[in-house]
């Protein structure tokens, strides 16, 4: 992922785009300065998202590293990548 890409590190104001749960029991998820959970489970999992991701041992993919749907911007970003994906798909290209 290129850095013009990656979501900026500044939080926008309370939205539709950005929340935080506090109170959730996984807090703080991950180190970041504030976290967006709106995406608490990344949409883009089954994609090669362009997030900050391994794979185990066992062959499931490990997103605790990444932190691109959590941090401002995210949503964009997310939105940007369903859109494309969605495209591809309508053109009969493979996006999994």
């Amino acid at each position: 992922m290129s850095a013009k890409d990656r979501p900026s590190a500044a939080a926008p104001a309370a939205s539709h785009r950005f929340f935080e749960n506090r109170a959730c029991e996984y807090w703080p998820c991950h180190d970041l300065e504030s976290i967006n959970c709106l995406f608490c489970f990344c949409p883009l999992y089954p994609t090669d998202c362009g997030g900050n991701w391994t794979v185990t041992e066992t062959g499931i993919k490990d997103c605790s590293a990444c932190a691109v749907p959590h941090g401002a911007g995210g949503y964009d970003y997310v939105l940007g990548r369903l859109a494309a994906d969605a495209r591809q798909s309508a053109e009969g290209e493979e996006w999994l």
